[in-house]
């Protein structure tokens, strides 16, 4: 059975087109989705002229088996692997160049990241490096990389980012913190894995944090200033089979139907992401995990609800996300945060009215906030703070 027949029946009450299914608007990232589909990683690699891979990973990853079952599917194929297991949360340049010193001189000639979205961001920010020189920072924008850069495999362990289906890697500066979107379509992953088997093993606390942060960003890619047509047909078909299947996962983690839908859901939310960017959440949000260290899932979450009544004050918004969920989207998204125990109140994670000025100012110079429906600038971060408190 294709990849596309078996989305196809899994998302077939959401999906509008073929075209959708097939993730082929927005990307030219093939998609291999289904429940054993990390069986064929080996033919993928084989298929990219890959022979000696670098594999980009955490130690959970480690831990759970799944770095050691990748390792023998590449070895039983006869395909050398260097492994990289030092990927942190929320990676930083200095986790980018860790790699890279590790990596160089390798004759690496494919990388495979396989977990959430630090190990694949760390891995394509390796990439940037391996193949084209200088630090981070010479990439943050779009499309600054001059040379080919090597065949990236995307394995994703987590229903979250949708990292696997974007050409940006989201790198922290290790001085300022502040956190860089570097972009190249050479960037992308040529192929992403979509395996539901592999997020098994997640502790339900991941599945919480990634689950609501996979959910942010369909619901941000649907009002952004740089939404298109195509975009807001993926975010609507990923917010449908996030706000579907979410609940259904954290009452039965084995709950495989379930799985497969959040993973496609993340994955659709990711591709919208290419197009349409993200908004002022995710603005607030990253001053949040930098200055606080909150779990970046639990960051968004806890300014969304207020950053769509912000939103929802213009009419031509209101009536998107009235397209997109019908109820009060607000409230549909902290109930979400209190299914998944994650606390809507600001207060709770240490934040002091006194922090809010810095935090404000932080947040006005994220690039994902320019994207934003309504302007956001010091002033309006601070109410959106204040009304999160």
């Amino acid at each position: 059975m294709s990849t596309e027949i078996k989305a196809a029946e899994i998302c077939s009450e959401y999906c509008q087109s073929d075209e959708i299914i097939a993730f082929g608007a927005l990307t030219e990232t093939r998609v291999d989705f289904g429940s054993g589909a990390i069986s064929r990683l080996a033919d993928h690699v084989k298929s990219l002229g890959g022979s000696k891979v670098l594999l980009v990973t955490d130690p959970g990853i480690a831990e759970a088996g799944h770095m050691e079952w990748v390792m023998m599917i590449l070895n039983n194929a006869e395909i050398d692997v260097l492994t990289y297991t030092d990927v942190r949360e929320n990676p930083t340049t200095e986790d980018v160049s860790s790699c890279v010193n590790m990596a160089q001189g390798q004759s690496i000639n494919l990388i495979v990241g396989l977990g959430g979205g630090s190990s694949l961001d760390t891995a394509k920010g390796c990439n940037f490096i391996l193949t084209n020189g200088g630090e981070m920072k010479d990439y943050w924008g779009s499309g600054k990389a001059d040379k080919e850069m090597l065949p990236f495999i995307a394995i994703p362990t987590t229903s979250g980012t949708g990292s696997e289906c974007q050409s940006y890697a989201i790198i922290a500066d290790s001085e300022t913190h502040i956190k860089m979107a570097c972009g190249d379509k050479k960037a992308a992953a040529r192929i992403a894995i979509l395996d539901p088997d592999l997020t098994m093993t997640q502790p339900s606390k991941v599945t919480s944090h990634t689950g609501i942060d996979a959910l942010s960003h369909a619901i941000e890619t649907c009002v952004t200033t740089k939404r298109n047509d195509i975009s807001y047909q993926y975010s609507k078909l990923a917010f449908n089979l996030l706000n579907e299947s979410f609940e259904s996962v954290l009452k039965d983690p084995k709950d495989i139907q379930a799985r497969s839908k959040m993973i496609l859901g993340a994955a659709y939310a990711g591709t919208a992401i290419e197009s349409s960017m993200l908004g002022a959440a995710h603005a607030a949000a990253n001053p949040l995990t930098s200055q606080f260290g909150i779990i970046h899932g639990a960051a968004v979450g806890v300014m969304l609800p207020h950053v769509i009544r912000y939103n929802s004050e213009d009419f031509g918004t209101k009536n998107i996300y009235a397209d997109l969920y019908d109820g009060d989207l607000s409230n549909r998204v902290n109930d979400l945060l209190d299914i998944a125990g994650i606390s809507s109140e600001l207060s709770s994670y240490g934040v002091e009215r006194g922090n809010f000025q810095a935090l404000s100012k932080d947040a006005s110079s994220q690039w994902t906030g320019t994207f934003n429906p309504r302007t956001v600038g010091v002033d309006e971060f601070a109410d959106l703070y204040e009304s999160a408190f």
